[in-house]
């Protein structure tokens, strides 16, 4: 059911895709082109961006095109797209042209002068391709500014299709109060020969992404995988052969001899392992939201590799908003199958928390930041329609979706079926040796999981907080592969040592050691703050650590299952294969 629920998902997402695209990207001669004047914001702080008229700029004359095409995804990442006002048609030339004066007052002056210290610069859009442009500069004693005010476009078609844009700022003018500033503006036409499917390949930088730091990264993690896992192979083979040995000699021993004898191990916590872990119902909804995560990762991951996401504003999450919904059912069936398993009651509750776990934790950072953004007046203030529509979301697709997994869940493989009867009375963890105490195992679960991605999290962020495309999704997916990999075998080996030690509270353990890969992330981040950027300012240190940490945390749950939903196959597999009284 789950393969095809993917495959589902999938399909369904490309159909979307297909015909979610307002603009055709085709034009006859002479066809008006919008220029959509975007944000506006310092160079430095990626996330801190404005409306372009924000600033005292002016527009053409022209009023007769509306602000159309917004998605889901544009809404919450702040995109802000407002006419030019300039007229330009297809394949026609428009020599250097007035569109509008500014009329320089104190009050302007001062707002272009702030913009000029601050490394001001602004995004426009043509027929989807982005261009930037800066809005001046300053002398090199700081004394006097000039502002840009000529726009010099060039734009290369390929038949009737737009495959190039360049933009030159031209026509410097010293900002001085009480005159008057003409913007202009120029069209220049040219015939290109680069195909509209590889129009986008100008903006992405093939030497950063792409560099042989990268490769040896995804060898070296590759290499760390076939060790970890030959070596778990190893030890844990060659030691539960002689535990099943050993085990076996004991059945063939009389009452005397098994007194007399050393019993040890983890055959010991038989009646225990299966017991149910604390706090069932938050575990489950833990579980659940983890493994929702990953299927949410995979279906988007694999969507990104044949679908060139990054050439469309918003569509990276707008597909991560629509894919997450769609599998609503994951998170239902493997909550509400454990929740079920492990005696469970009040399923319903189980349910709601499983289900607005996640947006609960997002939307509420969200917000968060959104009366910070609001105080600013930014762009990525998100409009309260945009917050009505997901709730809709989470009310009227999420819950029905989660209700219809949990049911069959609960109905297909909520049956405790363990291998092994639970006592009734809970055995007595005896005294053991400071480092397989659960607190150790879990902070150093985390280590090596997160030895493997970490090189992976640097193209991530710069791609993110940065000025740089992240295409590579091919590497994204062998790094997610990796992740799921190390974290199984890690989790394996620690579950393995906690309950040879018969310490069979192994549930929150396994979930905890792998979920501990987010501290080292987060932790990451700071250091990525601070050495790697140039950010600064209140509203973007609470954007970066308030999504950080949405991100971080997103992270360790879905690490958490995968490292509990492996160690439940093992926990399965050995006391399966032993014979118990």
């Amino acid at each position: 059911m789950a393969p095809a629920g993917l495959l589902w998902c999938v399909a369904a997402l490309l159909v979307l895709r297909g015909r979610a695209d307002e603009h055709e990207h085709t034009y006859q001669d002479k066809e008006e082109v919008v220029l959509w004047m975007n944000t506006v914001g310092p160079y430095h702080n990626r996330q801190e961006t404005y409306k372009y008229f924000s600033l005292p700029f002016c527009g053409g004359s022209k009023k007769s095109i509306g602000h159309y095409h917004e998605t889901l995804g544009e809404a919450l990442q702040g995109v802000e797209l407002e006419f030019s006002g300039l007229d330009i048609k297809f394949k026609d030339d428009v020599m250097q042209t007035t569109y509008c004066e500014i009329d320089l007052d104190k009050q302007t002056r001062d707002a272009f002068v702030y913009a000029i210290k601050n490394h001001y610069w602004y995004q426009m859009y043509i027929d989807d391709l982005p261009i930037w442009g800066i809005v001046g500069e300053a002398d090199e004693n700081g004394e006097d500014y000039y502002l840009w005010t000529y726009k010099k476009l060039e734009i290369g078609y390929n038949g009737n299709r737009i495959v190039d844009v360049n933009l030159t700022s031209e026509g410097k003018v010293k900002l001085v109060p009480n005159t008057k500033i003409q913007m202009s503006y120029s069209v220049k036409w040219k015939r290109s020969d680069v195909k509209f499917e590889d129009r986008f390949d100008k903006y992405l930088d093939p030497s950063f992404f792409q560099h042989r730091i990268h490769w040896f990264s995804i060898f070296n993690s590759f290499m760390m995988v076939i060790f970890l896992v030959g070596l778990v192979s190893m030890i844990l083979m060659r030691t539960l052969r002689k535990d099943y040995a050993r085990y076996s000699k004991e059945e063939e021993m009389d009452d005397m001899d098994r007194d007399l004898g050393d019993e040890y191990g983890w055959k010991q916590v038989h009646g225990d392992v299966f017991r149910p872990s604390s706090h069932p119902l938050i575990f489950s909804s833990l579980i659940g939201s983890g493994c929702q995560i990953f299927a949410v990762s995979f279906i988007v991951i694999i969507v990104a590799m044949l679908e060139d996401l990054y050439t469309e504003r918003g569509s990276m999450l707008s597909t991560a908003i629509f894919v997450y919904a769609a599998t609503s059912p994951v998170n239902g069936y493997f909550g509400g199958s454990l929740y079920a398993r492990q005696g469970g009651r009040r399923w319903i509750k189980q349910m709601f928390i499983g289900a607005f776990l996640i947006p609960a934790m997002v939307c509420g950072t969200a917000f968060f930041i959104n009366f910070i953004a609001i105080y600013y007046h930014a762009s990525r203030a998100i409009p309260f329609g945009t917050m009505v529509a997901v709730c809709c979301i989470c009310f009227f697709v999420i819950l029905p979706l989660n209700l219809v997994g949990t049911i069959l869940g609960r109905n297909l493989s909520g049956q405790p079926n363990f291998p092994c009867r639970v006592n009734a009375v809970p055995r007595p963890i005896p005294e053991k040796k400071w480092f397989m105490e659960p607190a150790v195992i879990v902070c150093l679960g985390g280590i090596l999981p997160f030895g493997s991605i970490f090189i992976e999290m640097y193209f991530i962020f710069t791609s993110f907080w940065a000025y740089k495309i992240y295409y590579v999704y091919g590497f994204m997916m062998l790094v997610l592969v990796i992740l799921c990999i190390v974290t199984v075998c890690v989790t394996i080996v620690c579950t393995y040592f906690l309950l040879n030690a018969e310490d069979y509270r192994w549930q929150w353990t396994s979930f905890l050691s792998a979920a501990s890969t987010a501290i080292y992330v987060y932790m990451y981040s700071f250091y990525y703050y601070f050495f790697k950027t140039k950010m600064y300012g209140l509203f973007q240190t609470s954007f970066y650590f308030g999504y950080m940490a949405v991100f971080s945390t997103a992270l360790g749950i879905m690490c958490g299952a995968i490292g509990y939903m492996g160690t439940s196959a093992f926990v399965r597999k050995i006391y399966t294969n032993v014979k118990i009284d």
